[in-house]
């Protein structure tokens, strides 16, 4: 299969990287769509098919399977995904695209084959019972089938069914069970490219998941940075599934989204260090984009009533993790300072948004270390 061309900024950032793009569960399914339609009217499959992305690139796929009905009315493409340097969890996943004939006037009608989910909650840009094949990748199947139906003379009225094998399997890796996506994966993308660590899936996902919880009527949700502050958010809170945002290290994404798409509460939830770093004032929480500032725990602990022997014990720690153990062994609530200072920061980010803020630090076990009552517009004092 063909790159695309970088076509300047972070394209070509990553180009001189050296990194590989990839391409989208959309741009595959577009592409063994068109194949499939191709093969319908001619009885011949293009292989390799190629497809016009959004941005105008213009990428080959290449067939990894291809069947037609003896008596001409279904015919089946399958292209492998390749995600290129992204650690995409439908890396080399096998899309395929059955496409029928439909009486004139039908249009285009889109079906979930195996593997391949179906909505089943309000709050996604799909209405509940739609298979899950998002707008962008819909318009460009639709796109495509037009013009190959217009190559050859024909009306463009086809239904598309789209299938992932063992794509059931491979969506319980993903956000798909907790946003009401059942039964298989979503079909996704907006400019057909997976650019490698470029985190778009996540922070789309983290939004998805904001959509839903509101959708559903949930007035409490918690942006989690893992599994451990997930469990303990849920012993603490009771908050059922569909409000619990896998966060990640994407707090400013949570934050910024709810600022425009208000709940009344939000609960921050993560490891001591992770969350030391959003009470520094970094939104992003990676390893690699921000580091625990020792310099600042020290000064936290001074307004928390440090010695300056402890205070520079702090400073010169190891860990923030370190530096939480040498506080408590003094009375000194660190965990509690990082939580009021990391809510200090989310309320900076959320403007005056009607979203009240409470923080929860935990260690590696899930125990509580710090934590802050909600405050924010129409949150009670605690």
């Amino acid at each position: 299969m063909a790159e695309p061309q970088p076509t300047g900024g972070r394209d070509a950032q990553l180009a001189r990287s050296g990194l590989r793009h990839g391409w989208t569960t959309g741009a595959c399914a577009t592409a063994a769509a068109t194949a499939a339609y191709t093969a319908l009217l001619t009885g011949e499959f293009p292989d390799p098919v190629t497809i016009t992305l959004p941005r105008g690139q213009r990428p080959e796929f290449a067939l990894a399977d291809e069947r037609r009905d003896p008596d001409g009315r279904r015919a089946m493409a399958a292209v492998v995904k390749d995600a290129g340097d992204d650690p995409d969890v439908t890396h080399g996943a096998v899309v395929r695209a059955t496409v029928r004939a439909l009486p004139p006037g039908s249009g285009v009608v889109f079906r979930a084959g195996p593997g391949v989910g179906t909505v089943t909650r309000p709050g996604l840009p799909l209405a509940v019972g739609e298979p899950a094949i998002n707008p962008v990748p819909r318009q460009l199947m639709r796109d495509h089938a037009a013009a190959v139906a217009a190559a050859h003379g024909r009306s463009c009225d086809v239904e598309i069914e789209v299938s992932v094998d063992g794509g059931e399997e491979i969506a319980r890796r993903t956000w798909n069970p907790r946003l009401g996506i059942l039964g298989g994966l979503s079909i996704l993308g907006t400019t057909g490219i997976v650019v490698p660590y470029s985190c778009s899936a996540w922070i789309d996902s983290i939004r998805r998941g904001v959509d839903v919880a509101r959708a559903a009527g949930r007035a409490h949700v918690a942006g989690c940075t893992g599994s451990t502050s997930e469990k303990t958010v849920v012993a603490v809170y009771g908050l059922p599934q569909d409000a619990l945002l896998d966060m990640g290290d994407f707090a400013g994404a949570v934050l910024k989204y709810l600022r425009r798409h208000p709940v009344p509460r939000l609960t921050v939830a993560g490891g001591f260090a992770k969350l030391s770093k959003l009470a520094a004032g970094h939104l992003d929480l990676h390893s690699s984009r921000s580091q625990v500032d020792l310099g600042h725990l020290a000064e936290l602990a001074r307004a928390g009533g440090a010695e300056e022997e402890l205070a520079a014990a702090v400073a010169a720690a190891n860990t923030g993790l370190e530096a939480l153990r040498l506080c408590a062994g003094q009375g000194v609530p660190l965990g509690d300072l990082v939580a009021r200072q990391a809510r200090a920061t989310a309320l900076e980010v959320l403007r005056g948004a009607p979203v009240a803020v409470d923080v929860l630090c935990v260690d590696r076990a899930g125990t509580v270390v710090g934590r802050t009552g909600p405050e924010g517009p129409g949150a009670r004092p605690r």
